[in-house]
């Protein structure tokens, strides 16, 4: 049976879990949410490149991510960040939808699940 390492643990959820060959990153929000979502989104990879990094990952070998914006009207602001920083050539399956996130100041979730 393959071991699970779980990094950030908290009360409630790990910031990332690690099973076999597979990483599972917790949904990611900003650290300082300004009220901008192209900011949001840059603080957000940012933080998805370090825990990837921490689980023996990049983002060359994300596998799959879903995308939450509080209001589908940011799409195009964050798809401008998210284009400068996806893997060229190794981008994942993705989803985008708009959902009321965990307190207003939020303007971005993201989650993915990625290979080791």
């Amino acid at each position: 049976m393959s071991k699970i390492q779980r990094i950030g643990v908290g009360a409630r959820l790990s910031d990332a879990v690690v099973h076999g060959d597979t990483v599972y990153l917790a949904g990611q929000v900003a650290d300082k949410p300004v009220p901008s979502a192209a900011k949001q989104t840059q603080q957000i990879l940012k933080n998805i490149d370090k825990l990837l990094k921490q689980c023996g990952s990049d983002k060359s070998k994300i596998l799959k991510c879903n995308i939450w914006l509080s209001d589908i009207r940011y799409y195009d602001e964050m798809n401008k960040v998210w284009d400068g920083w996806v893997s060229k050539g190794n981008p994942p399956a993705r989803a985008t939808v708009e959902a009321r996130l965990a307190g207003p100041e939020y303007l971005v979730e993201i989650m993915v699940v990625a290979a080791k």
